[in-house]
């Protein structure tokens, strides 16, 4: 049985609000200072939004668009000691809209550069409990080129994103077959596409390979957010659809927070993502898609958050289409087994 000696809660949280309108509007509650922010307007279409600490409050990119990062003083202003604060823009503040906030904490501060591969960041923040940093770094050279991460560990899933022009979201996930070669892209709904060792030489427990000139372009600044899996905080794995709402089931070690999936084997199914804040009961079933500005959407059956992990309850092609591949990333509300040895009960 999964045991972790922290509470999930103070690395990740998901955080409802509404909004006002009003510049300096502090939105408590979170827990920590987050050091990655995803937010996203609930009830109408505005953006997805990516902030972090390495990059700066108020600089912040689209998920859902292959755009460059751009300054916006009126979107995330600051990142606070029990949440942030959220200027007047329509995309996280907008009177009367509603709002998720889904915050991951990372070294707690910008950090430092990172020498570990063959280019250094500008700077790694990275936490090695939680299995989770952010690193900065231009890019550089050309082939097969590595830059450190931080973690100690081998990441499963890596985030990457050109912030100084116009390229799409790279997705790394070790559950896809010869992952060195394999990527998906966060602001499309195609499958895994396939491009030989565009991660370079792949992953390792100090840094991430990418492939200047194939990943990349030399010369050009980018973002990385990678995860390792952490026994009863978080996981990454694929599962086989079966298009039956008694669909797979999930083995996560932990009751979920957030779950994220993507069909891997076949182009035309968005992202989804799903919490335990939208949906505080079961079934799961109220859906976001970072690929897209759609507001919150009832998808049908969706799924189940159980004690340790996640079951498929959707006979649709978003979620379980006979015979497809998924990917997944998935965090705590509570591991299986507590620190005190008690296990965790189901919703």
């Amino acid at each position: 049985m999964a045991y972790i000696s922290f509470q999930p809660k103070d690395y990740f949280n998901t955080k409802l609000y509404s909004g006002n309108g009003v510049s300096g509007t502090g939105i408590t509650g979170v827990g920590f200072k987050p050091d990655w922010l995803w937010t996203k307007e609930r009830s109408s279409t505005s953006s997805h939004t990516s902030t972090d600490i390495v990059r700066g409050a108020n600089v912040s990119m689209n998920q859902n668009s292959n755009g460059a990062q751009g300054t916006e003083t009126q979107s995330i202003m600051s990142f606070d000691s029990d949440g942030f604060t959220v200027g007047s823009g329509g995309g996280v503040n907008q009177n009367s809209q509603t709002y998720v906030g889904w915050c991951w904490l990372a070294g707690g501060s910008q950090g430092s550069s990172n020498t570990d591969g063959t280019i250094n960041t500008t700077y790694t923040s990275a936490n090695t409990t939680s299995g989770f940093s952010i690193s900065t770094v231009t890019l550089s050279g050309s082939g097969n080129q590595t830059f450190g991460h931080g973690l100690g560990v081998k990441p499963s899933l890596v985030i990457f994103k050109c912030t100084s022009h116009a390229e799409t979201w790279k997705v790394y996930h070790s559950s896809l077959s010869s992952p060195a070669s394999k990527y998906l892209q966060l602001d499309t709904n195609d499958g895994a596409g396939n491009a030989s060792n565009i991660w370079g030489a792949g992953m390792t427990s100090s840094t991430v390979g990418v492939n200047v000139g194939v990943l990349g372009t030399a010369g050009q600044d980018y973002v990385a957010y990678c995860f390792a899996p952490v026994n009863g905080y978080s996981a990454m794995g694929m599962y086989k659809g079966n298009a039956n709402v008694n669909g797979p089931f999930l083995y996560t070690g932990m009751k979920p927070a957030l779950f994220l999936v993507k069909k891997s084997s076949d182009a035309g199914e968005d992202w989804g993502i799903y919490d335990n804040k939208r949906n505080t009961y079961n079934e799961v079933d109220i859906a976001l898609f970072p690929n897209a500005t759609t507001i919150d959407t009832n998808v049908g059956d969706g799924v189940d958050f159980c004690s340790n992990g996640v079951k498929i309850k959707d006979a649709g092609g978003e979620l379980n289409s006979d015979g497809e591949y998924y990917i997944y990333m998935s965090f705590a509300e509570a591991p299986l087994v507590s620190s005190n040895n008690i296990p965790i009960t189901a919703r």
